[in-house]
């Protein structure tokens, strides 16, 4: 079973240029997209089992320097997209 969830983080302003590699290099995270409003970057992460998620988003995400607040969403289903390029 493969579980995932998406991390909605706020930077300290002083992290804003380091924090995005910073968490792409951490295990479980997928991608990071550095994004406009009122978060900083999403993160996505997906895991082999669905008992690792807390792991990796308390203790790994939660644990890096420059991460100011977070909110996470569980995946419960997952679709994907076979539209190809816009």
């Amino acid at each position: 079973m493969n579980a995932s969830a998406v991390v909605l983080i706020e930077a300290d302003r002083t992290a804003m240029l380091t924090l995005g590699p910073a968490l792409a290099a951490l295990p479980g995270v997928r991608r990071v997209y550095s994004v406009t409003g009122e978060w900083d970057f999403v993160v996505t992460i997906d895991v082999d089992v669905h008992s690792k998620l807390r792991t990796v988003i308390t203790e790994t995400l939660g644990g890096v320097e420059g991460v100011a607040r977070t909110q996470t969403l569980v995946a419960l289903e997952t679709y994907d997209g076979t539209g190809g390029p816009a």
